[in-house]
């Protein structure tokens, strides 16, 4: 028991000192019977490492097309105060200190983008703003969503407003669900000031409609939920279910919207893979031992009435699986009785492999952000995941340096990006007479065009290294 113990508090205090905001420089193939992989079959190795002739292999389409555009792009941000006493009010007062803000999240509908500026930092005045598209200008001042008054202060904080939300997700009955992870000051004193929380807005009318702060039973000590997914069945708005993933402490959480309660799930699969800890960022050298991050959800199959979540850890190579039926099962989980070997790994993306965020196009299209290649990689998922068949979109370490989050519009039609220059903005120094922040889209039909990842290109068969040395 104590050796145990030992290993546990070992693990944790190495997860802790190796975070993000800390600096330390230095598979298997799917039923061919059906669409998507719902039954795995039969285990299709997939190599760890190759050969040194072998290690000049890319990505399926290299650096790829050039599909994405800029949309918007930022030096340094702004935000939208009501008159510019305002502003020089909280730039005097240290409210608003331009150069700690950082775009990190992003949700898009119709006629708005969302954007997520966590209070990483002292000075960031909110957490979520709402851009209007079109814009009249490239680089906009941020307008705080809903408002200002929705946007509580870090040194008396109303823990029923928003504090420091994270990511954003719009699901297909219009409303912004918002993950408010309640730790203010990340890079210099964290402190957890309010319990995470779920938050949700009628899009149509701009009302906070829900408020969940998870039970503190189900919030570990050094928790930090960073990212959701909400699923919906059938156009029932009222019986969604939201996954929340507690990337420090490798957890998902489940909250059932009919019945108001939550669960927590866990699973050695949600870990992060230590060989895939180091990274490296236009010269500066870090480890992060994130664990499950990026997850999205595909299509239903209505015969079986489940939908498979995809997900890995930030820090890891490989994608994993599990059904969402295990996930909903709030019994199994609250009696210890949930079967491990339902989640699963489907495969690798190969050496320089980590992504942070993943969406899913209603056809069964995957897209993932891919910080270390610098680009936006796909899978068609009616093919086997694995390194031929997991192709690049585009790599540009300009355009798409570091790219943090990536979601689909509310049109399914659109895949947008946030590339922020994360590493730099944590560990080095921003060059505020540049560009460091843009948001980005690319057309979903034009990006895969052509690619292995186009549902009329036959799956690869040829062996391929994905991920080159440099």
């Amino acid at each position: 028991m104590k050796l145990n113990l030992l290993i546990i508090l070992t693990v944790f205090a190495f997860s802790r000192a190796h975070s993000p905001f800390n600096k330390h420089y230095v598979g298997q193939q799917q039923n061919r019977n059906t669409n998507l992989p719902w039954t795995l079959q039969s285990q299709q190795t997939i190599p760890q490492s190759f050969p040194p002739e072998r290690r000049n292999g890319t990505l399926q389409g290299g650096f790829g097309t050039n599909v994405f555009d800029v949309m918007f792009q930022w030096n340094i941000m702004d935000f939208e105060y009501p008159s510019p006493q305002a502003r020089a009010n909280a730039i005097a007062t240290r409210q608003f200190i331009p150069q700690n803000v950082i775009p990190l999240g992003i949700a898009v509908n119709v006629d708005r983008v969302f954007v997520s500026t966590p209070r990483w930092n002292e000075g960031i005045p909110a957490s979520l703003s709402a851009i209007d598209i079109p814009a009249f200008s490239q680089s906009p001042a941020l307008p705080p969503y809903p408002n200002w008054q929705s946007h509580t202060s870090t040194t008396n904080p109303d823990c029923n407003r928003l504090l420091s939300v994270y990511r954003m997700v719009i699901d297909e009955c219009n409303r912004l669900w918002v993950i408010d992870s309640g730790i203010v000051n990340a890079l210099t004193n964290l402190q957890q000031l309010c319990p995470p929380k779920l938050v949700a807005f009628d899009l149509t009318t701009d009302q906070q409609i829900l408020t969940y702060p998870f039970p503190p039973e189900q919030v570990l000590q050094g928790s930090l939920h960073t990212n959701l997914v909400v699923d919906i069945r059938n156009n029932e708005c009222n019986r969604a279910f939201v996954y929340v993933m507690d990337v420090w402490r490798n957890g998902l959480l489940v909250f059932d919207m009919a019945r108001g309660i939550s669960w927590r799930t866990t699973n050695y699969l949600y870990n992060p893979d230590p060989f895939a800890s180091d990274y490296s960022y236009k010269g500066l050298n870090f480890q992060w031992t994130d664990g499950i991050f990026g997850s999205t959800l595909s299509p239903l199959n209505k015969p079986a009435g489940d939908r498979v979540l995809f997900y890995h850890p930030m820090s890891s190579f490989n994608e994993f699986m599990v059904r969402t039926s295990i996930l909903r099962n709030q019994t199994a989980w609250t009696t210890n009785s949930a079967p491990a070997t339902a989640f699963q790994s489907i495969g690798s993306r190969g050496r320089r492999g980590q992504s942070s965020t993943a969406d899913m196009t209603p056809s069964g299209i995957y897209f993932a952000a891919q910080v270390q290649l610098e680009g936006v990689s796909c899978w068609d998922t009616r093919k086997p995941f694995n390194q031929n068949n997991v192709g690049m979109v585009q790599r540009d370490p300009i355009l798409l340096g570091f790219p943090n989050d990536l979601k689909l519009d509310a049109d399914r039609d659109n895949v947008w990006v946030v590339s922020n220059n994360l590493p730099i903005y944590l560990y080095g120094q921003l060059d505020f007479n540049q560009i460091n922040f843009r948001l980005l889209r690319a057309n979903v039909a034009r990006a895969v065009r052509g690619t292995i990842c186009d549902p009329q290109v036959p799956a690869n068969q040829e062996l391929v290294d994905v991920c080159p040395i440099n």
